[in-house]
C-alpha cells in the first residue's frame, strides 16, 4: 500500500512540475483510460497525445492535484486504489485561479516490483435533468 500511495505524490508532483516523461512513467505501455473528456485513450501514444495537450496548455500556470478519501485495496501483483481528485489551476504567484474534481479509479499491476497503472477512469456524477456533470462535491 506505501508503494501506490507514493505512486499519487509522484503523480502529483509530475502533474505540478509538467513534467510529462514522469507522469506517463506511472503508467503500463497498455494502458487503457476512460477519460472524463473523452471515451478513451488506448495505449501509452494515445495518452502520452493527451497528457501533453493537457500540460502545455497550461502555459505559465500549474496544476495542484490532491487526493481525498484514498482505498487502495492490493491482491497479489494487482491492486484498485480510488479517490476523489482536486485539480487546482495556480498562477506563477501561486493564486489559486480555479478548480474542479472528479472521481478516480486506477487498476495497477505490479510489473517487475514496480506498480504501473493499467487502467484509470475518471467521472464525476451527472444531474438527472440537466445532463450536466457536476464538477465540484
Amino acid at each position: 500500500m506505501h508503494d501506490i500511495k507514493t505512486l499519487l505524490e509522484s503523480y502529483k508532483s509530475a502533474v505540478f512540475q509538467k513534467d510529462v516523461e514522469a507522469l506517463l512513467a506511472l503508467f503500463d505501455e497498455n494502458v487503457r483510460v476512460f477519460d472524463m473528456w473523452a471515451w478513451s485513450y488506448d495505449g501509452l501514444p494515445a495518452w502520452r497525445e493527451m497528457v501533453t495537450g493537457w500540460l502545455g496548455s497550461l502555459g505559465t500556470n500549474r496544476d495542484v492535484v490532491t487526493f481525498d478519501d484514498i482505498l487502495i485495496k492490493e491482491s497479489g501483483d494487482l491492486a484498485v486504489a480510488s479517490a476523489f481528485a482536486r485539480f487546482a489551476a495556480v498562477s506563477e504567484k501561486g493564486e489559486e485561479l480555479r478548480f474542479l474534481q472528479n472521481r478516480l479509479t486506477w487498476v495497477l499491476q505490479k510489473k517487475e516490483g514496480v506498480w504501473k497503472i493499467i487502467h484509470e477512469h475518471t467521472s464525476g456524477p451527472v444531474e438527472g435533468e440537466t445532463l450536466k456533470v457536476r464538477l465540484q462535491r
